[in-house]
């Protein structure tokens, strides 16, 4: 089906690319349909979450593998049946208010997507990470 999206124009996403967001990004609980799109460009480590229901609705995303030392999440009891399983992936929503060097990652409430089952959900995590993790903190520590 066509789609209309914030920085791709119109796609084409097929119905098994479709994600029911069973907890929508906090502050947008009307938005329930989802879809991760990707740019070759700049690789499978960055998504943008596109809203299926509203085009000018879109998160950039993070994969947060290499916050490894930084960041090791662990889904809290219930989340499982919720998202239909354990074997999700997890993703961190990035905000880059103007330079890219400027750039922070939500690491308290990350979003979980069983891609088996097409179910995500920003999760708000028990352990102690911060809303606002600084990306430039990555360098500064090596």
């Amino acid at each position: 089906m066509n789609y209309a999206t914030r920085d791709f124009g119109e796609m084409n996403i097929e119905d098994s690319r479709v994600l029911d967001f069973v907890q929508p990004p906090f502050g947008f609980e009307a938005y329930h349909k989802y879809a991760l799109i990707y740019d070759k460009e700049i690789g499978e480590s960055i998504v943008w979450l596109q809203s299926l229901e509203e085009p000018s609705l879109c998160f950039l995303m993070m994969d947060p593998s290499s916050l490894a030392p930084y960041f090791q999440p662990r889904l809290p009891a219930g989340a499982e049946k919720m998202l239909g399983g354990d074997v999700c992936d997890c993703w961190v929503m990035m905000s880059v208010p103007g330079k890219v060097s400027e750039a922070t990652v939500n690491l308290k409430s990350p979003v979980f997507i069983n891609m088996t089952e097409n179910r995500g959900a920003q999760i708000m995590l028990e352990q102690e990470y911060p809303v606002r993790f600084s990306l430039s903190e990555i360098g500064e520590a090596k």
